[in-house]
This record gives structure tokens, C-alpha cells and sequence, in this order.
């Protein structure tokens, strides 16, 4: 197994369990479950892949992460009863998904010889569209977008960690662990204490 596929099998797996929380939240049957969780978990790297020009697509290549979600979504169809808060969870798990997604697309960028750029925009990309479809397709205010909580702010901080240490001390293992510390800190730190850059206040017109 590679560098690469052990952070997709990761991030399906827990941004599956997400997708299938937001269908618990939405009284969904066991399809619609299986659906949302496979949505949330190949959404990022689908369009990563089909942008890097990656053919095939990596649960096309190799259909495990597929059945990964759909385990989850099983999983958490008979336990999601049992959870105190689902939003809260869900919120949680996101936050671990993310900086594993944004690895795994900065490691795909890498690994096609992409440039600094295309690197940063990769990792934003596999990090933050799963959860995104996930939240519209739920009729949700995407959690990217909710209260100026820092999300793709933390994605790009991690991607953009990755590649400067890959610069400074060129080490696969140390640059992603940069990446996902770096994104992990940002987006917790946000949950917990309400971290955020300044935010747009709009103002009246002058006259």
C-alpha cells in the first residue's frame, strides 16, 4: 500500500462516517445512508483526480474506498441513535477528516510534479469538496461557510506547510505530518476557541 492510498483509505473512511451522520440527521433509509457516505468520501479526491488528470480515478482504480464508506454508512445507520449530539460528532470527525484529505491531495499533486500552486489549490480541493456536497445535499449550511470558523484557512495553512517543509528538509513522512498538524491545530483551535481571521462587515453606502 502506498503513501497515497493509506491517506485515501483514511479520509473515506472518516469523512464516510460524517456523510452517514448527515443522513441520520436528514431520516434517511439505509441507501440514501450508503449514498451520502460514498458522496462525502470520494467527492474531494474524485475531483482531484479527474483535475491532475489521474486516470482512472482512484475508487475506480481500486474499489475499496467504496466499500469502506458503505461499511461506515451501515455502521452508523444501527449506532447514530446512540450519540448524545450528532451534529457535534459529525463536526469532530470533519475536523479529523480534513487535514488527512489535504495531505492526501497535496501528496497526489507531488507526486504528478505539479508546482507550488496547483500543490496548495490540490490539497484545498481533496480537503473541503467532500464535506461541502455533503453539506448541500443535506439542504445544511456548509460547515465550510458556518461562522467564520476557520476551514479553508486551515486547509490551505496545511497544504502550505507541507510544502515548506518539504523545502527545508526534504522528508515525505515529516512534510505531511506538517500538514496534518498544522490543519488539524488550525480547524481545532477554531472549534474550541473561536479562532478566525478578520471577516468581512459590510457598511452602509456613503451618500
Amino acid at each position: 500500500m502506498t503513501v497515497l492510498s493509506a491517506l485515501d483509505y483514511a479520509a473515506v473512511l472518516v469523512f464516510a462516517l460524517t456523510g452517514g451522520l448527515a443522513a441520520s440527521r436528514a431520516q434517511l433509509d439505509l441507501v440514501g445512508f450508503m449514498f451520502m457516505a460514498s458522496l462525502t468520501a470520494v467527492g474531494g479526491g474524485t475531483l482531484r483526480d479527474l483535475l491532475l488528470n489521474r486516470d482512472p480515478v482512484f475508487w475506480i482504480a481500486d474499489p475499496t474506498p467504496l466499500a469502506i464508506a458503505a461499511t461506515a454508512a451501515v455502521l452508523v445507520f444501527f449506532t447514530a441513535h446512540l450519540l448524545e449530539s450528532r451534529q457535534t460528532v459529525l463536526t469532530w470527525l470533519d475536523a479529523l477528516a480534513l487535514p488527512i484529505a489535504v495531505a492526501a491531495g497535496v501528496r497526489a499533486a507531488t507526486e504528478t510534479g505539479q508546482s507550488v500552486p496547483i500543490i496548495l489549490i490540490m490539497g484545498i480541493i481533496t480537503g473541503c469538496v467532500g464535506g461541502l456536497l455533503r453539506d448541500i445535499v443535506a439542504n445544511e449550511v456548509p460547515l465550510l461557510i458556518r461562522s467564520g470558523k476557520l476551514y479553508i484557512t486551515a486547509a490551505f495553512a496545511g497544504a502550505g506547510a507541507a510544502v515548506i517543509t518539504e523545502a527545508l528538509w526534504p522528508s515525505e513522512a515529516l512534510s505531511l505530518i506538517a500538514c496534518i498538524v498544522t490543519c488539524f491545530a488550525l480547524r481545532s483551535g477554531s472549534l474550541l476557541f473561536g479562532w478566525q481571521l478578520p471577516v468581512y462587515k459590510p457598511r452602509a453606502p456613503r451618500p
